[in-house]
């Protein structure tokens, strides 16, 4: 998501609207070392970073804006650019990405901020320079998302960006086609607390909620989501991404990102985060070793239509639902929304 002027005004009007939601309890506890900067870009290109993936020499990075799918090859030292692979497809918001193991590359063309998408889609990018477009359809209407975790079994799962923390776990019902879209089914729920880590465009109270990316470590056993401003870390059993996103986390923070959507495994195991504004690309040491059972985030597995609508309690925990009672889900909505119109100018279509 783009638009700095945007994202000040945003920050205000929340402010205003929720005098009383600064912060708020943790979902996880910290239990890793803190993030140090590796390396800063300086390449325009990287100034709109939403994805990041790493392969044993180089990383892999993906902006969110341009009318033609490219991946650019990172060096580790300095964060310049070594290559550039691309893909004659016209995307419409690619917002994550992530590397198999062959070196295939997966985009999620995934955003919609004004939630005006029919399809969503991923671009896959093999190491033979043969390109593939696959479309995706939520069986309960355009969702926005930005995070997408590719199982074991090469299956995508993408996990929605929603302003209640309350995030939504797809997964396709069927193999990928490319000839017609395939439809999503919902597998899950994930719920965030607020939690009082600095950073990102908005306060913390909606910052911190807000899923912005995702990644999942090289053997599978570890699962990482993130926030604009914190990284939550699952034991994953048996590969099953699902499964792994019910268990506990270890939260790790990460403070003081101008704009964090971006999260990566190495090789080795250490955790990479980026942000957009060319901001510093640092890593967290021995990630994956560190991830042990903490109090956390919570996923369910019924689906939209199997849960009880009439139960506030299950549906928004106590910051939520102040937060209801205040109109600050109504002015958060307005305003993500707001941030499309400067992305639906620029891909037209």
């Amino acid at each position: 998501m783009s638009g700095s002027r945007l994202r000040r005004v945003t920050a205000v009007l929340l402010l205003a609207a929720c005098p009383a939601l600064s912060g708020g309890q943790a979902a996880g506890q910290p239990g890793t070392a803190d993030p140090r900067v590796r390396c800063t870009p300086r390449d325009e290109r990287l100034t709109e970073l939403s994805g990041l993936a790493a392969g044993p020499r180089h990383w892999f990075a993906v902006g969110d804006g341009g009318s033609v799918v490219r991946v650019y090859e990172l060096d580790p030292r300095d964060c310049s650019v070594v290559d550039v692979r691309s893909a004659d497809v016209d995307p419409y918001d690619v917002e994550d990405l992530a590397r198999q193991a062959d070196g295939t590359l997966w985009l999620a063309d995934t955003g919609d901020n004004s939630s005006r998408r029919d399809t969503v889609a991923v671009h896959v990018l093999e190491p033979s320079g043969a390109a593939e477009l696959y479309r995706l359809k939520y069986p309960d209407g355009p969702r926005d998302a930005e995070a997408l975790l590719l199982g074991r079994d090469g299956v995508p799962h993408l996990v929605t960006k929603h302003p209640l923390g309350e995030a939504g776990i797809y997964r396709p019902v069927a193999p990928l086609d490319s000839r017609e879209p395939v439809e999503l089914e919902r597998v899950g729920t994930l719920s965030l607390e607020p939690t009082d880590t600095p950073g990102g465009p908005l306060p913390a109270s909606f910052g911190s909620v807000l899923v912005t990316g995702g990644a999942v470590a090289p053997r599978h056993e570890v699962v990482a989501v993130r926030t604009y401003t914190d990284a939550y870390l699952y034991p994953v059993p048996n590969g099953d991404v699902v499964e792994a996103l019910r268990g506990e986390p270890v939260r790790v923070p990460l403070p003081n990102e101008p704009q964090g959507e971006a999260i990566a495994f190495e090789p080795d195991g250490d955790l990479l985060t980026a942000s957009e504004k060319l901001a510093p690309v640092r890593g967290v040491e021995n990630a994956v070793s560190s991830v042990a059972a903490r109090p956390g985030a919570t996923v369910t597995t019924t689906s939209s239509a199997d849960r009880p609508v009439s139960s506030p309690e299950r549906w928004f925990p106590p910051t939520r639902r102040v937060l209801l009672g205040l109109g600050g889900v109504v002015v958060v909505t307005s305003l993500l929304l707001l941030g499309g119109v400067r992305r639906r100018a620029r891909r037209r279509r």
